[in-house]
């Protein structure tokens, strides 16, 4: 049975897009179904953004700016979801777009579940084309399954981006669903959560989302060092969050979930990381909750490391480097013969 009733709010964070605010805006006023609403938070735009959406704002009334001074996206995000009044809350990246018949497709197929999962595809602004990931369809699922069954499944358009997901915004208001603010790898502690708490999910093998690559993005990785070094900190503090909530639950599969966190430590001390920020690494040392991490570690591999970096992290790299050797080795003893 087909949702009647289907408003639909879409958040927009936006910082400095002015080259691409308008194939934003145009995916969205151009769509087939015409129940919803546009909510704009202007995050300290030091560009001409303010003025284009100005001008949408004149033009369709069902759009809405909030100007705020820059706080980030997930402060945006969440100014979004409080001044949001629909049914559901869909989350869309202001240098992204909409194919324009997606809002009517995720009508047509929503029963009132508390999620609605759909594909997209990503585009490279060098004209770089890409075949999108594999459509799914699933019904009757809860969002721990629908997580546990499709989160570490490889993709290029990865499982944790919020954009690939429309949310039922009751559900999120009474689970308290809102985006850690100050920190990078928001969606990674979200989208777990935002599973967690879900009854009801629905997944449809629609592309309805268009990712724009492009170099500068909030999403893409900042090429200096202090960012990086943020976003490896980030990193751990995701974790750390993430194993403080799940480990304790008894009764809910955390593989998934177990593997994740714990590949996120590790992720810290690999030996690139290590080497480029030297002795400024032991900062991550003192953030990790050890407890958590062994808990974590329920594969051999992972136990195995977590034995060698707590005795020195120098025997973690060189297991890393060895590690790496044999597969090597392993390589080209499989393609000797071709």
């Amino acid at each position: 049975m087909i949702l009647k009733q289907f408003f639909c709010s879409i958040i927009i964070p936006i910082y400095n897009v002015e080259l691409y605010l308008r194939d934003c805006l145009d995916s969205i006023v151009s769509q087939t179904y015409f129940d919803y609403e546009v909510i704009c938070v202007n995050d300290g735009s030091t560009d001409n953004g303010l003025n284009i959406l100005n001008e949408y704002v004149a033009k369709y009334p069902n759009i809405k700016v909030i100007s705020q001074e820059n706080k980030g996206l997930s402060v945006a995000r969440n100014t979004g979801m409080i001044a949001a009044k629909g049914d559901y809350i869909l989350f869309l990246d202001s240098d992204d777009w909409l194919e324009n018949d997606a809002l009517q497709i995720i009508h047509d197929n929503l029963t009132d579940e508390d999620l609605l999962c759909f594909n997209g595809r990503r585009f490279f602004e060098d004209g770089k084309q890409e075949v999108p990931d594999a459509g799914i369809r699933e019904e009757n699922l809860t969002g721990w399954a629908y997580y546990n069954k499709y989160a570490l499944v490889p993709r290029k358009f990865h499982f944790v981006c919020v954009v690939l997901r429309v949310y039922r915004r009751e559900y999120l208001l009474k689970n308290k669903l809102f985006f850690e603010e100050g920190i990078y790898h928001e969606d990674n502690l979200f989208t777990p959560f935002a599973c967690y708490y879900a009854q009801t999910v629905r997944v449809i093998p629609d592309c309805l989302y268009i990712y724009r690559i492009r170099e500068g993005s909030i999403t893409q990785h900042n090429t200096t060092q202090n960012a990086n070094y943020k976003r490896i900190i980030d990193t751990v503090t995701v974790s750390n969050i993430l194993s403080d909530f799940f480990i304790p639950i008894q009764d809910i599969d955390k593989r998934q979930l177990y593997r994740e966190i714990a590949g996120s430590y590790f992720k810290a001390y690999t030996p690139e990381i290590i080497s480029l920020y030297g002795s400024e690494n032991g900062r991550v040392t003192k953030i990790i909750n050890w407890k958590n991490f062994q808990s974590v570690s329920i594969y051999p591999r992972h136990r195995r490391m977590y034995f060698l970096l707590r005795i020195h992290p120098f025997l973690f790299r060189l297991y890393f480097r060895l590690e790496k050797i044999i597969k090597m080795l392993v390589w080209f003893y499989k393609n000797a013969d071709n």
